[in-house]
């Protein structure tokens, strides 16, 4: 049977979100990504219209977000982009992790879609018709991209932005799913950007969910 539900993990600077989206364009699936918080933020309670803007977008997830902040892992869950609110906060953060685990569920349960981020190979393991994926590349060509990708960083600040994307999703990976250490065989395909297009790329995850 093929896959249903594609879920593409990536390291910074690996190109995993333009493999992400070229996948959805192939197998004809919806690309997820915000919407599982946007999803989680209209089950909290939160009003649609506040989603329109993306500055407000950005206000409520950093409102939902500031949750998780007790136990880190927030900037793998929102990639950095969240504003602090001074509104008032519920006090338990795991009320939103389960809430983001849920809304990953009932996306999966839609089928057809490609999900990227937010831990979704590990939340959804249990399923049958997943594919899960991690785009990856060597250290220093995820260095060198995010130079081009930040407007000409230098390596300095390029290397620390590569080390707190990775001890973020380490983080992240930790609180949500107790997973102390990523491996290879948490997923279904491992890909390395290096030398490969995410044209390329996509064609191999298309193809990999077709024949799952």
């Amino acid at each position: 049977m093929s896959a249903r539900v594609v879920c593409i993990a990536r390291v910074g600077g690996s190109g995993g979100e333009q493999v992400g989206q070229k996948v959805a364009d192939l197998l004809g699936f919806q690309l997820i990504d915000e919407e599982i918080i946007q999803h989680a933020a209209q089950n909290e309670g939160v009003a649609a219209e506040e989603l329109g803007e993306i500055e407000q977008r950005r206000s409520v997830m950093g409102r939902l977000t500031r949750l998780l902040a007790s136990s880190g892992g927030v900037e793998y869950a929102m990639a950095g982009a969240w504003a602090p609110s001074p509104e008032p906060l519920p006090p338990d953060p795991r009320s939103l992790r389960a809430l983001i685990r849920k809304s990953i569920h009932e996306t999966a349960d839609q089928g057809n879609v490609v999900i990227v981020s937010h831990a979704a190979s590990f939340a959804l393991a249990d399923r049958a018709d997943i594919l899960r994926v991690l785009v990856t590349a060597p250290t220093d060509i995820r260095i060198a991209r995010v130079q081009v990708e930040q407007g000409g960083i230098d390596a300095k600040k390029a290397t620390k932005v590569i080390a707190d994307d990775d001890a973020g999703r380490a983080r992240y990976l930790k609180d949500f799913y107790s997973v102390s250490a990523e491996l290879p065989t948490h997923y279904d395909l491992v890909l390395n950007s290096q030398f490969m297009t995410p044209d390329s790329l996509a064609e191999v995850v298309a193809t990999a969910a077709r024949t799952h």
